[in-house]
């Protein structure tokens, strides 16, 4: 199993990060992605336990379920379909810090080509680090 650990510091409470990381819809606005369809809502609606959406970036289109969610401290979802990677399941841990949230992601997955995952990582890194910075540099409110 191949391990990707990305982290990041948000000038913004937890609960601001979270609102805006899980708000998939959101996604199309400030993570570089095309289109985000929510295909079903979860529990808590819309984004919550059981949501899946389909994610369209480059030439590829992601499906993922939102399979644990626990405000504003962690959400964690699998990928259900797009990407030659197989038990693929991504965590993200929402921390205070000085600055405001440190964002860690984890993302852990199986290659459908043996010996390919430290490939995949690689090309799958950059892509989850620039989500993370744009998250960064996301305009949030600051409190008067």
């Amino acid at each position: 199993m191949q391990e990707i650990r990305i982290q990041g510091e948000v000038p913004a409470s937890p609960q601001a990060v979270w609102d805006v990381y899980t708000d998939h819809r959101s996604w199309e606005d400030w993570a570089g992605f095309r289109e985000v369809v929510l295909r079903q809502q979860g529990e808590p609606a819309p984004n919550g336990v059981g949501a899946t959406r389909v994610m369209r970036a480059r030439g590829m289109a992601i499906e993922e379920e939102v399979i644990a969610f626990d405000p504003p401290k962690r959400m964690v979802y699998r990928l259900v379909a797009g990407a030659p990677v197989r038990n693929h399941q991504g965590e993200v841990l929402f921390t205070p810090s000085e600055i405001g949230t440190h964002v860690e992601w984890i993302v852990r997955f199986d290659p459908w080509i043996p010996f390919t995952g430290a490939l995949v990582a690689r090309l799958l890194r950059p892509a989850l680090q620039d989500v993370l910075d744009r998250l960064a540099a996301y305009p949030f409110e600051r409190p008067a």
